[in-house]
């Protein structure tokens, strides 16, 4: 197990990896690396480095008031298992500009373990409401 740091520097972002592995998720694909750098910019993003390399990425989205998204939890194939992935979150869900978010939202097909740890539950009392669009990425 590798020893990691959070960072909260946009700057140290991989941008084209991070789009690339984005890409290569049930979640993202066909998201160009255009598509990801606007919507990374208007997200707090936080990510894991290994000795300077990043090997997690993480995002959350919204009015970082009431509301906010979880989004683009990815760990490098290879540093998968090491507790990476809750470090992201976890530096999420305790970023002082969300401090005062109430309601957090995310949509997960396989990591429901990792959320509920946290009180994420799923949405079943049908005040839940979702629009999906086409549109290009």
């Amino acid at each position: 197990m590798s020893s990691f740091e959070i960072s909260l520097d946009p700057e140290r972002i991989d941008l084209a990896r991070t789009s690339e592995l984005i890409r290569q998720s049930y979640w993202g694909e066909g998201r160009s690396e255009a598509f990801n750098r606007r919507a990374f910019a208007q997200s707090i993003c936080v990510s894991a480095l290994v000795e300077g390399q990043q090997v997690g990425f993480a995002r959350a989205s919204g009015d970082r008031t009431m509301f906010a998204r979880i989004s683009d939890v990815i760990v490098w194939p290879e540093h998968r298992g090491e507790g990476i992935g809750k470090a992201l979150v976890e530096a999420l869900l305790g970023h002082p500009e969300l401090a005062s978010v109430s309601i957090w939202t995310l949509n997960t097909s396989d990591a429901q373990a990792l959320y509920a740890r946290y009180g994420f539950r799923p949405v079943t009392d049908g005040s839940e409401m979702r629009l999906d669009r086409l549109t290009a990425a």
